[in-house]
């Protein structure tokens, strides 16, 4: 994808910065030849893939060049992580999705966010290969490939897509539909995707249980909190981006009072 033009927005980094994810991630896309970028190892929870390191210093230094003054706090970086959270930094996940760029499906990202005093004000996320860019500033909407997505309508508990990462719903996610009684669902990768499908009105609910980071949710949560959408943590509670980086899971939803029927839902 050839970066750019974008419309205008009213942040100064914010078209910076979307040039800087769509030119790591068409990188992204070209190193998925090379299977020293494809492989790694688990670590944890998480798959660790070659492209991860890659992406990684490719964006950072992007980042850098945009605004030195401003530091990196990356998934990548573990010394960037132990530090106390600056005032402003650049909160960044080079490749979510790993898993799915490793073994061949579409769903990954490259992405980042702007965080100032304690909460995302920029975003950017670019998914290579649909070659399909969502980006965000706080208070003027969000957008899709450069044009506004409009405000997401009511999505009531039941009605709808549910999302999730398996071929059919599994898990928590099996749960949430049995009982509120989804029949719709779509498969995606990365939860940063899955989370930006809610905001153009592909899906509407994802819920997951398993650990997820700032770096994951801080980008998608914007763009889709700018269209009317919400994401709390999976008990409701709102996330922070203070203190720690890692919470049990979340919920992203179009309709904000349907992500907390499902909190309440989970905690009973």
């Amino acid at each position: 994808m050839t970066p750019g033009p974008y419309p205008s927005p009213s942040h100064p980094l914010s078209e910076a910065m979307a040039e800087a994810v769509v030119a790591v991630g068409d990188r992204l896309r070209a190193w998925r030849s090379d299977p020293a970028a494809r492989g790694g190892a688990w670590d944890g929870d998480q798959f660790k893939a070659g492209a991860d390191a890659l992406a990684h210093r490719a964006l950072s230094e992007r980042l850098a060049a945009i605004d030195g003054r401003i530091p990196v706090v990356s998934e990548e970086d573990p010394a960037s992580l132990r530090r106390e959270r600056p005032p402003r930094y650049w909160l960044i996940d080079p490749v979510d999705g790993t898993a799915s760029y490793a073994h061949g499906f579409p769903g990954y990202v490259t992405q980042a966010a702007l965080v100032i005093g304690g909460r995302p004000e920029v975003a950017a996320v670019f998914a290579p290969e649909s070659e399909t860019l969502y980006t965000a500033v706080r208070g003027q909407g969000a957008r899709r490939d450069g044009r506004s997505l409009p405000p997401l309508g009511a999505a009531p508990p039941g009605r709808g897509v549910l999302t999730d990462n398996t071929p059919e719903p599994r898990g928590i996610a099996r749960r949430v539909r049995e009982h509120f009684g989804y029949g719709g669902y779509l498969e995606s990768g990365s939860i940063s995707l899955k989370l930006c499908l809610i905001a153009d009105g592909s899906a509407h609910l994802f819920v997951k249980d398993v650990p997820v980071r700032d770096w994951d949710v801080a980008a998608p949560a914007l763009v889709l909190e700018e269209v009317g959408g919400l994401v709390t943590r999976l008990d409701g509670s709102p996330f922070g981006y203070r203190g720690p980086y890692e919470h049990t899971g979340l919920v992203g939803g179009a309709d904000p009072s349907t992500c907390r029927a499902v909190a309440r839902w989970l905690a009973s």
